[in-house]
């Protein structure tokens, strides 16, 4: 579940935050201003009270878990996603497209999505890891999966009576969330290297 929660909340963050986020790099001017300003205020409060506001209105659920983790990674993506297409919106090949009299929706999805999936899919790939320990801390709180639920922050939570006579049972929930970071950590560099080889020469 808690992989579950993990994915479910970037692909959420993903499909409305990368629209988006290429609308106001591209628009520019009041939009771009007034997106941007929303997404100071929610960048401003912490993730897990961000979390906790969304899911404080109504019964936790893992699906509700899911919503508001979500909701809480849209604004870096909308800032990452504006900032590629900041830098793209002045390219030829933009400009060429403008000169045929393209509309804005053929511009964002035909010539500055395909030059900026890269970035994106690295950084979604890499806010996976952020979205289950954030669902697993909402669970632990009681405020996201809930029972018979299998999410391992949930799990964590209810063996916390029983840790002096058998530490294992929280260990063992504990050490799955963490290996499972540090594999899609992994995978995510690998997946940098694969897309940018200069930015894996960097690195040494």
């Amino acid at each position: 579940m808690s992989i579950a929660i993990g994915f479910g909340a970037t692909m959420l963050s993903l499909l409305v935050g990368v629209p988006l986020g290429l609308l106001s790099g591209y628009k520019r001017g009041g939009f771009d201003e007034f997106v941007m300003r929303c997404m100071d205020v929610l960048l401003s409060m912490p993730p897990i009270m961000l979390g906790l506001l969304f899911l404080a209105v109504s019964e936790p659920s893992a699906w509700k878990a899911i919503l508001a983790v979500g909701c809480v990674y849209i604004p870096p993506t909308v800032r990452l996603t504006r900032s590629i297409a900041l830098e793209l919106a002045n390219e030829e090949f933009i400009e060429a497209a403008r000169a045929r009299s393209e509309s804005t929706w053929y511009i964002l999805i035909k010539e500055i999505l395909p030059n900026a999936w890269p970035t994106i899919a690295v950084e979604g790939s890499l806010r996976v890891t952020f979205a289950i320990l954030l669902g697993a801390a909402l669970s632990f709180l009681g405020m996201g999966a809930q029972p018979p639920s299998s999410e391992w922050g949930l799990m964590i939570s209810q063996a916390r009576p029983y840790i002096a006579q058998a530490p294992w049972i929280a260990l063992a929930p504990g050490l799955a969330m963490c290996l499972t970071v540090i594999a899609i950590n992994l995978f995510g560099d690998g997946l940098r290297a694969a897309i940018d080889p200069r930015s894996a020469s960097r690195g040494h």
